[in-house]
């Protein structure tokens, strides 16, 4: 039998996938952005041969030995938490029968993200969005982990660990309630994060207004820009919130790069992978300066004003064109 005809489509995502382990040239590196650019088939193909091999890759410690007979779940996507359905429903007593549903969904989630085409870097993807029964969304941090109880008296979430941003439908009828160790946290229409580290609990409220109830104090009332925080046995504590430090907190709701002494020449190809606002390596120097950290994925400019606080490098910014970066004192 004479073999299939392969597409040229995926014939040319897989050279590239070759091409970026062994590590992409600068010129590769230019080339391999136009391919994706030239048509949309060529990012999709890309992603679509990316997660095949690093399924394949748990195969990569399999021995016979393991298992006597095959197992079918072996290339089977692992499943999250977050993307299952559940329901539970319970009785009001007191002779009245009631309905209690909790609900969570998935929100259909965008495209898949880019994969890197460098080594030495980590995609961090964005929390899926979680559309709860009324129509609020959560966003739950990697890590975290909530329970919900709608009933038709009140809306509640029990945050058992970590970290959830919130967006809360307005229902007068039907207050909206976030449990966090001792701390309750209400709302009416409004968006806010909720943060539990063993029993302190901080909340930042980024639209309309909560108010913060804990054992021992009475209700404190919160607004857009300010945050409290609760240790345990304590009354809250209440600030304003920097923008920029709750920025910086917030990091987690968008996708980040996390890069290991990468060359500058290699990250802004992962920004300009991802951004319309595009940089280029005004001079070699430049190109090689070492950077890690991580960083938002969507947020170029922040990047570029952190090059120029903390790396030396001199951002040219004209009016059209891409952003040019050069070492601090050349030209």
């Amino acid at each position: 039998m004479s073999a299939p005809e392969q597409d040229p489509v995926e014939a040319e995502a897989a050279a590239w996938l070759a091409r970026r382990d062994r590590a992409l040239t600068a010129a590769e590196q230019d080339s391999f952005l136009q391919w994706l650019r030239a048509d949309p088939r060529h990012r999709a193909a890309l992603q679509r041969l990316d997660r095949t091999w690093s399924a394949l890759d748990a195969l990569a410690a399999w021995q016979p030995a393991d298992a006597a007979r095959p197992n079918p779940d072996l290339l089977a996507p692992s499943s999250r938490s977050s993307r299952r359905t559940a329901w539970w429903v319970a009785c009001a007593g007191a002779g009245v029968a009631a309905l209690l549903a909790m609900l969570v969904f998935r929100v259909p989630s965008a495209p898949a993200e880019a994969p890197s085409v460098s080594p030495g870097v980590r995609v961090v993807p964005r929390p899926e969005l979680q559309a709860l029964a009324d129509g609020s969304v959560a966003e739950v941090n990697h890590g975290g982990r909530v329970e919900l109880a709608f009933g038709v008296h009140e809306r509640r979430v029990r945050l058992r660990e970590g970290e959830v941003h919130l967006t809360v439908v307005k229902d007068a009828t039907r207050p909206f309630l976030v449990e966090a160790g001792g701390v309750t946290v209400r709302a009416v229409g409004t968006a806010f994060n909720v943060r539990r580290e063993r029993d302190t609990v901080d909340v930042i409220v980024t639209e309309g207004r909560v108010q913060l109830e804990s054992a021992g104090s009475g209700p404190v009332s919160l607004v857009r820009g300010e945050r409290g925080r609760v240790e345990p046995g304590q009354r809250p504590v209440v600030s304003a919130a920097d923008p920029a430090a709750v920025a910086r907190e917030l990091a987690w709701r968008a996708v980040r790069l996390e890069f290991e002494a990468l060359p500058l020449e290699s990250v802004i190809v992962e920004f300009n992978l991802r951004n319309a606002r595009q940089l280029a390596i005004g001079d070699a120097a430049a190109g090689r300066v070492k950077v890690a950290g991580t960083f938002r994925a969507d947020e170029p400019e922040a990047f570029a004003r952190l090059l120029e606080a903390s790396f030396g490098i001199a951002v040219e910014r004209p009016a059209e064109g891409a952003w040019i970066l050069r070492r601090a004192g050349t030209r």
